[in-house]
């Protein structure tokens, strides 16, 4: 996968294969190092599109992301993506990041707005000097004529979108400034995906939207991560996992089984791929591969 590093991710997504990418976050200590060069190893040979790094508030993991997403691009197989928001930032402080992922030998930016540090439901408040929008933000990178461009696109609506029709103007805005593709946050319904799909369509867009998969392996962690950023876990699996209640690997295997029967629908419906919020492990990519038969 080496050579694909310089061809356009949309190219990638769209050549008629399906896409596998992987989602990672830069560790705080030496133990999160070492876990996350595990999962690292375990998935390369699955041979991803891209494997992104995520970019803590503020700019806060940044000098980390630049390490992991560098050492990626210089020890690995994979294409690797860095994050970067508008969050705490001027303009001029973002081309200096981005002149570093240069120097660093990273061409591929998945360009975000970024939460306020009170959370995604939280009032926003641009920078002096920074960007209000993520549409500015991949204007700015897509101006450097260097570097490819993802987003994030929301199936059930960004929390602070007026509609879901603004939320698919919002994305569409995105993909007019430059960006090639899209990564979903995380749902559990195929068909909020294929909705939000068919209203990008419906704008004349033909951008390539991967859903974001993340397995429910705690069902009280994933409820209060899915309230902050709007993703409604679904009353009947809520019902299907809640039955295992107090046995950790019932709820985790039916966890892996909701996941993996998502997938399937999203790919025989015609999604080009899956991301993975993989929390720096393997273990449950590698298990709803299985139930997929996803060989290497």
């Amino acid at each position: 996968m080496a050579t694909d590093r310089g061809r356009s991710m949309a190219e990638l997504i769209g050549r008629g294969e399906r896409s596998f990418s992987f989602e990672f976050f830069p560790p705080k200590d030496e133990a999160g190092e070492e876990q996350l060069w595990r999962a690292i190893s375990a998935l390369e040979p699955y041979r991803p599109t891209f494997v992104s790094v995520t970019y803590g508030a503020g700019g806060s993991t940044r000098d980390t992301t630049v390490r992991v997403t560098s050492r990626i691009a210089r020890e690995t197989s994979m294409t690797p993506m860095a994050h970067l928001t508008c969050v705490g930032h001027t303009r001029e402080e973002i081309e200096a990041i981005l002149d570093t992922y240069t120097e660093a030998g990273i061409r591929h930016i998945m360009a975000l707005r970024g939460d306020p540090s009170g959370g995604p439901r939280a009032e926003w408040e641009a920078t002096p000097g920074g960007f209000t929008y993520a549409s500015e933000l991949v204007e700015l990178v897509h101006s450097r004529g260097d570097f490819r461009i993802g987003v994030a696109a929301f199936p059930e609506g960004h929390p602070s979108a007026a509609s879901l029709d603004h939320d698919a103007d919002v994305l569409v805005a995105k993909a007019e400034a430059g960006a090639e593709f899209a990564v979903t946050q995380m749902f559990f319904r195929a068909s909020d995906y294929f909705g939000l799909v068919e209203r990008v369509r419906d704008r004349g867009v033909d951008l390539p939207i991967l859903p974001g998969i993340m397995p429910i392996l705690n069902l009280s962690a994933i409820r209060r991560q899915g309230e902050l950023i709007g993703a409604d876990v679904p009353v009947e699996i809520v019902e299907r996992i809640s039955k295992y209640d107090g046995d950790k690997a019932a709820v985790r295997a039916e966890g892996i089984a909701v996941a993996a029967e998502l997938c399937e629908e999203l790919l025989d419906g015609g999604a080009p791929g899956l991301h993975f919020y993989t929390l720096n492990f393997s273990k449950a990519t590698l298990e709803i591969f299985a139930a997929l038969n996803i060989t290497v």
